[in-house]
């Protein structure tokens, strides 16, 4: 199918502590026809992140230049850190026939559904409200202001829901990849992305006319 039908964007969405980020590079690790979106942020790099892997790392004042110019096509600020998508890490992808996948927050998903109308919207759930609880309280490294505004986002986000096409509940990492994998398969076979499909049925036709001496 590869090469029949248009790229699309996927974007992943979820509260905080669904774990988004390692559902999206467990797919992209898991198809060659899947790509991953680079974004910049300002936060500090992480043990073994890497630039322009993970993310491509700039200070405030780099950040505010890349918006300037038009060269993220949406952002936020989380937990007092910016992250945006760069607009060239998608664009290269589709225009390569490629899918690109984004890990990024409702706000930046409707964005990217204004920009890229045919963009899939998947919202990923934790697997339960318990577990759920526990994975955002109990990050040691926050203090308790800083989980409270984490909360409150959630909160907002998840009320979100019914604004996206899929909705997945992470309760298994390799049981929600088959499934984010079968979405990706299923809208690639969707009749729109078709490029040529026209034409391909007009052959079709053209033998059946030729076959019944029409």
């Amino acid at each position: 199918m590869r090469g029949e039908t248009s790229p699309f964007a996927i974007v992943i969405a979820a509260p905080s502590g669904a774990g988004k980020t390692t559902l999206a590079r467990a797919l992209v690790a898991r198809r060659d026809d899947v790509t991953f979106a680079l974004s910049a942020t300002t936060r500090a790099p992480r043990t073994g992140e890497r630039e322009d892997v993970d993310y491509r790392f700039v200070s405030a004042a780099g950040f505010e230049e890349l918006r300037r110019s038009g060269e993220l096509i949406e952002w936020a600020q989380v937990h007092g850190n910016w992250y945006g998508t760069l607009r060239a890490s998608v664009t290269r992808a589709l225009d390569s026939g490629t899918t690109v996948v984004l890990d990024i927050d409702v706000q930046g998903a409707r964005r990217i559904r204004d920009l890229f109308p045919d963009s899939v919207l998947v919202f990923l759930l934790p697997p339960s409200a318990k577990v759920w609880g526990e994975r955002i309280s109990g990050r040691g490294s926050e203090d308790e202001a800083e989980r409270t505004v984490r909360m409150g986002t959630a909160l907002r986000e998840i009320r979100a829901v019914s604004e996206f096409d899929y909705v997945l509940v992470n309760d298994d990492l390799e049981e929600s990849l088959k499934t984010l994998e079968a979405i990706v398969t299923a809208e690639r076979h969707r009749s729109a992305r078709w490029s040529g499909l026209e034409a391909r049925i007009g052959d079709l036709e053209r033998v059946l006319l030729q076959k019944t001496g029409g």
